[in-house]
């Protein structure tokens, strides 16, 4: 076995492979935050609490349940709190926690980077997708 194979030593000895392990999880903070909806809920809660369906109107195309599904993963991850207030009917609001408010820098410059990157996107889809043309690709607005 060649040096520097970390896995299949792992699996030889036995061992944990630190390093896949930092891997996955990584990788689950990072498809948590990365998810299309994650990111504009996030975006959305930075102006402030909100209530459920006001969310769901700002985000626009989501589904009820995927809109539960995401708030659910970002408050276990931490992300978002979630506060029942207590009237009739009971009214829900939830709010980016400091953890939460730590990821708009970079959730912005990531939206930043790829508007300003949106039309050289659009035409290497066009060229990779069979040499579409590339002159119809979306050029980005002034301003």
């Amino acid at each position: 076995m060649e040096p520097g194979h970390i896995q299949d030593t792992a699996r030889e000895t036995g061992t944990p492979d630190h390093a896949s392990q930092d891997c996955r999880l990584v990788g689950s903070v990072l498809a948590r935050i990365g998810d299309k909806w994650s990111v504009l809920v996030v975006m959305t809660l930075r102006d402030g609490p909100h209530r459920f369906n006001e969310l769901r109107r700002i985000v626009g195309g989501i589904s009820q349940r995927m809109l539960t599904f995401t708030l659910r993963g970002l408050e276990r991850d931490g992300l978002v709190t979630r506060t029942v207030f207590p009237t009739i009917p009971p009214r829900v609001a939830y709010a980016l926690t400091d953890l939460g408010r730590s990821l708009e820098v970079p959730v912005m410059a990531l939206g930043t980077w790829a508007f300003a990157h949106q039309a050289e996107i659009q035409q290497a889809r066009a060229r990779f997708d069979g040499g579409a043309d590339a002159s119809l690709a979306v050029t980005p607005r002034e301003g």
